[in-house]
């Protein structure tokens, strides 16, 4: 990197390794870094052996370290959202919420603090220039595509990008550890981060259930008939809050074959279960689309992926008042609502970004 290039970065840093290696790859580009970490759970400290872990790595790299208290912001904005979003029938992505409301929104007010002109994060993404669209940068998907956080980062104003840097878009996660190791860098934090931050073992259920003592109860089991209009009662569910949409296991009902669940009708309080082929979908919509590219700019080929785990499947996406209506070209998976839809050229470049709230078959 020429000195040219360099600037002043604050660099999120959670204690974990990609976060470590993000930091040490910005002070060998010669970038003037400030390391931010968030306390971000109940418990959490700033003495705690971690913090004293990571504000020893700082500072054998030469960086100052801020430690930021976002424990209240935190609350507000995301697990009180999570625990809303499953009283309303819905299944919500709380990374998703997170990243434009919490961590880049810190980021940015301490920018603006030291005076910095960029922010970084351990995230696998790229941004790329993208000069066909005439937009700013986009996002781009990761090398590592097992890994890719693109999905996540979905529902970032698309005015921050020019502000953003992503050291570990061209790295493979299985090469991290040799990186460190190389420079001898020890992640205060060894373990893999969880899928949810906040909740011990990933068992959301468990988390709702001592956080959330309002959920909605029990109610009726409803299998739809193949012409998708009779329903028959087969059971109890203990909670809407428990299922997901396309749910197969765990159902606990005896059928002619696996049934799975379409949908969740709030106003019934019932968990709708049907075959296989009832549980795809042709169709879904998302509300208050996040554009990084105008809609009449979009090309012809998209692609759409509606959950983490998921292959980005072809689709017809258009804008109508502010939302994103989709059209799938073969059956997909039905989508869960609360879920981010995100939307990619073919080169993995996102376009658009919003919160499933509709699905239509």
């Amino acid at each position: 990197m020429r000195s040219s290039d360099a600037r002043r970065v604050v660099a999120a840093v959670s204690g974990g390794m990609d976060s470590l290696l993000a930091l040490a790859l910005l002070k060998e580009q010669g970038h003037d870094v400030v390391a931010a970490h968030g306390l971000f759970l109940p418990d959490s400290r700033a003495d705690s052996p971690s913090v004293q872990g990571l504000e020893r790595q700082c500072a054998g790299l030469g960086v100052p370290l801020r430690v930021l208290d976002m424990r209240r912001e935190f609350r507000r904005c995301v697990t009180d959202v999570f625990a809303a979003e499953y009283r309303a029938g819905r299944t919500p992505n709380p990374c998703a919420l997170c990243n434009p409301r919490i961590k880049f929104g810190a980021l940015f007010e301490l920018a603006r603090e030291f005076g910095a002109e960029a922010v970084a994060t351990g995230h696998y993404a790229w941004l790329d220039a993208a000069e066909e669209y005439g937009a700013g940068p986009l996002l781009l998907r990761g090398t590592d595509l097992s890994k890719d956080q693109s999905y996540f980062l979905s529902l970032l104003p698309p005015r921050v990008l020019d502000k953003v840097i992503f050291p570990l878009g061209g790295l493979r996660k299985r090469d991290v550890p040799a990186e460190l190791a190389r420079r001898g860098l020890v992640p205060p934090l060894s373990g893999e981060s969880q899928e949810i931050c906040f909740i011990p073992g990933d068992d959301y259920r468990a988390w709702l259930e001592a956080n959330a003592p309002d959920l909605p109860g029990g109610g009726a089991m409803l299998v739809r008939n193949a012409e998708g209009k009779a329903e028959q009662e087969v059971g109890r569910h203990g909670g809407l809050w428990r299922y997901t949409q396309g749910q197969r296991r765990g159902l606990g009902v005896a059928w002619s074959e696996p049934l799975y669940v379409l949908d969740k009708d709030t106003a019934r309080n019932a968990l709708i279960l049907g075959t296989r082929e009832q549980g795809n979908c042709m169709a879904c919509e998302a509300g208050e689309a996040n554009l990084f590219v105008p809609a009449e700019k979009w090309p012809e080929k998209l692609l759409v992926q509606t959950r983490y785990r998921q292959r980005a499947e072809p689709a017809k996406a258009c804008l109508v008042a502010g939302r994103l209506r989709l059209r799938f070209e073969r059956p997909h998976e039905r989508p869960a609502p609360g879920q981010v839809a995100a939307l990619y050229d073919e080169q993995g470049r996102v376009l658009a970004g919003g919160i499933l709230d509709r699905v239509l078959d």
